[in-house]
């Protein structure tokens, strides 16, 4: 079966990536069974390894250099090129490239993904949206007019590679925060319309809670989905121009567990941080790099941010690109009110989520190793895995384009 070829933008290191590949390995608990009895590849107790899907990742790019350490460290053992594939540079540059006449984009590409940066559209930032003072390089530019090559303004150049590549279909992701300022939302979908002339079909953004798809955390985003109107089957193309859309065209995923949906006998209750830490030892007698390393800092008071104890017994709060200061507490002692009793009985100490434990909650596979001496730090870590999409919900949106791939273009995958 030929595989579908994916350009993936703004990589990050390759939540959405991986979930396009498959193949990972990922709690039990996060895979319903009873509505994709066949996604499982292989058993291992209380964990599974997901059946590969029908995607590669053709092409990928990022700015940061510790995201390409860590990403290419991961995919080179699926991925011989896995260094070539990766490109680092900012998308604007990459675009300029190709505009004069360089040949930077893979053609045959079926898929552009791309998590558009989004610290100017979240909440937890300052929100300045379109209006970002942070250049496509990351470099502050206080005293300089936003323009079209700001942070706050990258998914057009996104729109830029779709121009060029014409893909029969494209993923966009942002934080929910977005359909909270202003018109922001109906403005990417208006811009997306007109790539190729407008050649797109834009569907009404959606946002998902990865909780409702096994993923154990508090985490919501917005996502675009553009179909190529010309590529499409006249019945597709009715259906998905339709009010409301049918549901067995819709490319969103049908939720796998119940947290923000109504719990029905088909779905599982929620993942919770007690099911996604099984088997995890304490840093100083683990083996693992990534489980060995996290932030020192100390409790700064419940009034500042990253400051709480998370609850073993229920999802994670949103794991946050942050340094060491606000990275949640994975137990608290009973000085600052800690709810754990038997673990600190067991005298085991205060501290803050390890980056592994950070990882987990993402879903990202154990075979993933965030510490490389000299490549990526703790910091480096924290940051990159707060970035990226889970693993787990970026899977389910894969399978769900697999199973309507023919439906949508009439054609085989």
């Amino acid at each position: 079966m030929a595989k579908i070829n994916v350009i993936s933008l703004f990589s990050g290191c390759g939540g959405m990536d991986i979930g396009f590949a498959g193949g990972f390995i990922c709690l039990k608990k996060s895979v319903n069974t009873n509505i994709h009895p066949d996604w499982i590849d292989c058993l291992y107790n209380k964990w599974v390894k997901l059946k590969k899907t029908d995607f590669e990742i053709v092409f990928a790019n990022d700015i940061r250099k510790d995201a390409k350490n860590a990403w290419v460290s991961y995919f080179k053992n699926t991925l011989k090129n896995a260094e070539d594939i990766y490109h680092l540079d900012s998308i604007v540059d990459l675009v300029k490239q190709e505009q004069s006449g360089i040949n930077i984009f893979p053609k045959n590409a079926d898929i552009i993904t791309g998590g558009f940066p989004c610290q100017d559209f979240s909440v937890a930032g300052k929100r300045k949206g379109f209006n970002s003072s942070i250049s496509h390089n990351g470099i502050l530019i206080e005293d300089e007019k936003a323009t079209v090559e700001n942070r706050g303004q990258l998914y057009i150049w996104m729109k830029n590679v779709i121009n060029i590549v014409r893909p029969k279909l494209f993923i966009a992701e942002n934080v929910k925060g977005l359909v909270n300022l202003e018109n922001v939302k109906s403005i990417i979908e208006k811009d997306f319309s007109s790539a190729a002339n407008g050649g797109y079909l834009v569907i009404p953004a959606q946002i998902l809670h990865s909780a409702d798809y096994g993923v154990p955390q508090s985490r919501e985003r917005v996502f675009f989905f553009g179909f190529k109107k010309s590529a499409l089957s006249k019945q597709a193309l009715n259906a998905l121009s339709s009010t409301p859309i049918p549901k067995e065209y819709t490319p969103y995923p049908k939720p796998t567990h119940a947290y923000t949906v109504d719990k029905t006998k088909n779905l599982y209750p929620p993942v919770t941080c007690k099911d996604i830490f099984f088997g995890l030892q304490e840093p100083d007698k683990s083996s693992d790099l990534s489980q060995q390393a996290y932030s020192r800092a100390k409790y700064m008071g419940k009034h500042c941010q990253g400051q709480i104890e998370i609850n073993l017994n229920s999802i994670a709060p949103t794991i946050r690109a942050e340094h060491h200061g606000n990275i949640e507490f994975r137990r608290l002692s009973k000085l600052h009110n800690g709810k754990n009793i038997k673990e600190l009985n067991k005298n085991l100490k205060e501290r803050r989520l390890s980056v592994r434990e950070c990882a987990r909650i993402q879903t990202f596979p154990d075979e993933y190793q965030f510490i490389i001496k000299n490549k990526v730090t703790s910091s480096n870590a924290y940051q990159l895995i707060g970035n990226a999409v889970p693993c787990l919900l970026a899977y389910n949106i894969a399978m769900r384009i697999s199973e309507n791939w023919q439906k949508w273009f009439g054609s085989d995958i």
